[in-house]
């Protein structure tokens, strides 16, 4: 039987939370010391979770996340609306294939209805580490195949 679970969405006074959330995608993903080296301040934390562009949700069950997702509302100027990118959605092992991750976008969907969003996406790696997250994404969504280049802001003159 299931444990049930909340679903919530951060603001700037859920630093505790946030902390907790960056502890777990630094777990799920295997990278502590990405997710915990260099955290921002509280100032900066309380600045990002009031802001209107960033939307941190925490899964909680027993008092502990167990998972969450952080993801950017993009607004477009070709229309008078906006896209949600998933950024980060983490769910702990011993907690995944009980409807969390589901959950936690659904409820972003409420939110992007809310803010007169048209659509959430998200990318997910095509390597076996990503097979249930594009199993997820797969039955919410369509899939579209896209390339993805990350371009340094620094040039290198080398």
């Amino acid at each position: 039987m299931r444990d049930c679970y909340t679903v919530q969405k951060l603001s700037e006074d859920d630093l505790e939370l946030m902390d907790a959330l960056l502890h777990t995608f630094g777990e799920v993903f295997n990278e502590p010391k990405n997710y915990a080296e260099a955290r921002p301040g509280a100032e900066y934390m309380r600045r990002l979770l009031g802001s209107d562009y960033f939307i941190a949700m925490v899964a909680v069950k027993h008092g502990k996340v167990v998972g969450g997702l952080a993801a950017y509302e993009l607004r477009k100027f070709e229309q008078e609306r906006s896209e949600i990118y998933i950024y980060d959605l983490a769910v702990s092992s011993q907690h995944r294939r009980q409807g969390v991750a589901t959950a936690l976008i659904r409820e972003l969907r409420k939110i992007g209805e809310a803010r007169g969003a048209y659509v959430i996406f998200v990318q997910a790696d095509t390597g076996a580490e990503d097979e249930a997250a594009i199993a997820l994404y797969s039955k919410l969504g369509t899939k579209e195949s896209v390339l993805h280049f990350d371009i340094p802001v620094i040039e290198d003159d080398t």
